[in-house]
């Protein structure tokens, strides 16, 4: 246990002053997956002997070397989120169709992470499809949070959250383009970053709605601390990646390090309009603004400008093919029991959606409306028009922050803590805080915080049906980890990894610190 609960920063400084090996480190996480991983379900391809030729030819360079240039990630063990493509491997988005699919292209980010130096040790369990904020499918079946087994790990990078929390992996790589990376780390008590769209390469990045590019996925690190998400980000820096995809910017991500917090401006929010956030959400966007004050920086409340009508095209966006992607997909057989709300309102006749929104209306279940409203087949007419509104909204949204000066903002990643299993599947828009910076192309972190108290199980407002799921959801969550998330402007990913080290800086030594990798005590 004791070299899988170091940080990658600090398996690095051992494996340079030779106090460990890469055969060490590889071997010590190969170990603890066997010993633990029947309990969490994460890691769903074991490269493991690749990975132990790896680490020793690692050593090989290590010991060859008399230059004192290294690669950055020299005999770090890693992983991968089971989307991206690497070598002989199939890549089934847990659809039993595609089990045995091998794709054409291998991701870059996992090519430039090994020629970085870096071992990988196996790939991460998912959601169906990408599509839900848990991870379970029937290929590989239900992936549990290592801070309680009955809770998600969040979804769809799940899997990859939850290695990392065990301490199965130190660090590695999933995919957002809803709250995918960031969902599970506030959920899993550890670190990651959404950047701006082509800041990595997503060649290799298997999307379960191809040619969809309203709003578009990205990769990104996610780890134990800030500071880990800041090496692997920047350890395969952007003028690799363009080398490598035309569509990648060469222009390199700022050093964190240069970032002054004295003077910046930094808005935040803990209820985005749409559904607010559980007490425990709030108090930890309060206690990180409150470190961010004290550091110099001018923290002041805003608001979530446009959120209704952004959450409406997104969803409209998103589903405008009426899930044909789905039904191709599944070929015949059932989606998962998480799925089936969502899609079987993608496919509602339009006599019974007009019913199904006058009905919602009359309830008062105007939450509910927006998705029944706009979760549908579009024309391409429609198509180009959503695209327009989304751009319009966009400059809307940058127009506010250049009026307020902002250079970042501190806001909940999700409005709860982790959901128990089987709740995501009418629970999708409590990861609007998560959903609004995918629309708006802004880069994302996530950063842990603090942990659910006993006081603050319950929930004031139980108006709607998303509000009620949102009390069951806070039932019982005394413990679980809550994450905050960091927002900058476009291509300022330097500003979100100085702020996500400055909050988990002044915040690490609490009690109430959801400390990583977890022993596994709960049921």
């Amino acid at each position: 246990m004791e070299l899988c609960s170091l940080s990658a920063v600090e398996m690095l400084e051992k494996l340079d002053t030779k106090e460990v090996s890469s055969r060490d480190l590889v071997d010590a996480h190969i170990e603890r997956i066997e010993k633990l991983d029947f309990r969490i379900n994460s890691i769903v391809h074991r490269f493991f002997s690749d990975a132990r030729t790896a680490a020793d030819e690692s050593d090989q360079r290590r010991a060859k070397s008399k230059s004192r240039k290294k690669r950055p990630l020299e005999g770090l063990p890693f992983t991968l989120k089971e989307s991206l493509s690497t070598p002989n491997t199939p890549v089934s988005l847990g659809v039993p169709h595609w089990r045995h699919r091998l794709p054409s292209d291998v991701a870059v980010v996992g090519s430039l992470l090994e020629g970085a130096g870096g071992v990988c040790i196996g790939k991460t369990n998912v959601s169906q499809m990408l599509l839900f904020h848990e991870s379970d499918n029937p290929v590989f079946g239900r992936c549990n949070n290592p801070f309680s087994l009955d809770r998600v790990p969040g979804g769809s990078s799940g899997g990859e959250a939850a290695a990392i929390a065990a301490g199965l992996s130190p660090g590695g790589v999933g995919t957002d383009i809803g709250g995918s990376i960031r969902v599970p780390a506030a959920f899993c008590g550890i670190a990651g970053i959404k950047p701006t769209v082509d800041r990595w390469s997503n060649i290799g990045s298997n999307s379960a709605i191809p040619g969809q590019e309203v709003i578009r996925s990205q990769c990104g690190p996610m780890a134990r601390t800030a500071a880990d998400v800041d090496l692997f980000l920047r350890a395969i820096d952007v003028p690799q990646h363009s080398i490598m995809d035309p569509l990648v910017n060469p222009m390199p991500i700022g050093d964190p390090k240069k970032v002054k917090p004295k003077g910046l401006r930094i808005g935040f929010y803990f209820d985005d309009g749409f559904i607010s956030a559980s007490p425990a959400v709030q108090r930890a966007v309060i206690e990180a603004c409150d470190v961010l004050s004290d550091s110099g920086a001018q923290v002041f409340g805003m608001e979530a400008l446009h959120q209704h009508e952004i959450l409406r095209v997104y969803l409209s966006a998103l589903s405008a093919d009426g899930a044909w992607h789905l039904d191709h997909a599944m070929n015949g057989e059932s989606v998962m029991p998480q799925l089936r709300p969502l899609k079987a309102v993608v496919q509602l006749p339009q006599t019974i959606r007009r019913a199904a929104m006058r009905g919602l209306e009359l309830l008062g279940e105007e939450k509910a409306k927006l998705l029944v409203e706009n979760v549908r087949e579009k024309s391409v007419a429609e198509l180009w028009q959503l695209t327009n509104k989304r751009t319009q909204l966009r400059r809307q949204v940058m127009d506010y922050w250049r009026e307020l000066e902002l250079d970042a903002v501190i806001c909940p990643a999700h409005a709860t803590p982790a959901l128990g299993h089987g709740d995501s599947n009418d629970f999708t828009l409590a990861g609007s805080y998560s959903m609004r910076y995918n629309f708006l192309n802004m880069p994302a972190g996530v950063v842990p915080v603090t942990r659910v108290q006993p006081n603050e199980e319950g929930r004031a407002d139980t108006s709607q049906r998303i509000d009620k799921k949102a009390a069951k959801v806070q039932q019982g969550s005394a413990g679980l980890p809550i994450g905050v998330q960091v927002v900058a402007r476009p291509y300022r990913e330097d500003v979100v990894l100085k702020l996500m080290q400055l909050i988990e800086d002044g915040v690490r030594d609490r009690e109430q610190f959801p400390v990583t990798p977890v022993e596994l005590t709960r049921a």
